[in-house]
This record gives structure tokens, C-alpha cells and sequence, in this order.
């Protein structure tokens, strides 16, 4: 998947699907330890989020044991 294009805003990328094939992860399994919906993870993955609550944001990270900078990347 590409990342969002300039005209909706910005040029954040999401890496899940890297992370989540690094670790051997499904988005399912990441679901149930984040208490996100499979929808809502699959929005930000496909870089379809327009935003992301911070508690959210810090599930995601110790659940996949990285750093939001990991997940997140600008222009990538």
C-alpha cells in the first residue's frame, strides 16, 4: 500500500503490516490485545486514518514491542 498522498494533508505512513509480519502477528491477534475493532486497525494500516487517540496509539506500540516511530514514518 502506497502512502497517503499529498493532498489529503500529510505523508504519514503506517507501517503495521511490516511490523505485524515481523513479528509474526496477525491484525486479529492485534485486535485482541489492543481492544481495537479488526476495521479501525485495518483503516490505519492502509494509511485511511485521519487520526488516532494516543491510548490507542500507546496499545499498539507495547503490543508490538516498538516505538511510535517505528509504526509511523513521514514519506515513506
Amino acid at each position: 500500500m502506497t502512502p497517503a498522498e499529498p493532498e489529503d494533508g500529510h505523508a504519514i505512513h503506517c507501517r503495521l503490516d511490516e511490523l505485524l509480519a515481523e513479528r509474526g502477528m496477525t491484525l486479529t491477534e492485534l485486535a485482541d490485545r489492543v481492544g481495537v475493532s479488526i476495521v479501525n486497525l485495518s483503516v490505519l494500516k492502509n494509511d485511511r486514518a485521519k487520526a488516532i487517540r494516543f491510548t490507542t496509539l500507546t496499545a499498539i506500540c507495547r503490543a508490538l514491542d516498538c516505538e511510535v516511530g517505528d509504526l509511523l514514518v513521514v514519506g515513506e
